[in-house]
């Protein structure tokens, strides 16, 4: 239940900030910036004119890499678990699956995904750094739940990448920002409760 409602109200928080599409927007502006700075190389010998929608397919790829690469369950508990306990066997493990993820994005983007390890790095460093904090008030409830959080966003942005569903993953971000004190509430006060 924490998760679900963590998934519904950081949701919820996420579209009405209109985070997706402020991320797009960043998004946009990072591939019209790399394509000026690189269109005699990316276009030399290409006589063929871009299709119309493809401004908006890049972005939707874009928003969907920079949400997997960085706001990953297992990115962010493995910065978290480094920070605190010096084990980098999690953050390694992403490493080698973001790379063979980072050359089939590439295939679409092109270059501009390498400007993705950018955000990535901070975030996870912040993280890293912050561990001392963080790690000590987590419980073993809450880092399955926040894991679980961050499997639903993958999950979702799996479902988009397959074009099965169109789910707002931007959007869904701050769900993993709620999902350990959600998870804390419920532990501590509605599980009484209702035993």
């Amino acid at each position: 239940p924490a998760v679900v409602f963590s998934v519904i109200v950081g949701t919820s928080i996420g579209l009405a900030m209109h985070l997706g599409q402020r991320i797009d927007r960043v998004g946009l502006m990072m591939q019209k910036g790399i394509s000026r700075a690189l269109s005699g190389l990316q276009r030399a010998g290409k006589g063929q004119q871009e299709p119309a929608g493809s401004t908006n397919n890049i972005s939707a790829v874009l928003v969907t890499a920079l949400v997997l690469f960085c706001a990953s369950g297992t990115g962010i508990y493995g910065s978290i678990v480094a920070g605190m306990t010096g084990d980098h066997s999690i953050l390694l493990a992403k490493s080698i699956l973001d790379f063979a993820t980072a050359l089939i994005f590439a295939c679409s983007l092109g270059i501009v995904v390498s400007l993705i390890a950018v955000p990535q790095f901070l975030i996870f460093m912040a993280l890293y750094l912050l561990a001392g904090m963080i790690y000590p008030l987590c419980t073993p409830a809450m880092i399955n739940d926040f894991k679980a959080s961050g499997g639903i966003l993958l999950l979702a942005t799996g479902f988009r990448m397959i074009k099965v569903k169109e789910f707002p993953v931007a959007d869904m971000i701050p769900t993993m920002a709620l999902a350990m004190p959600v998870s804390y509430l419920w532990t501590n006060y509605i599980m009484p409760l209702m035993g």
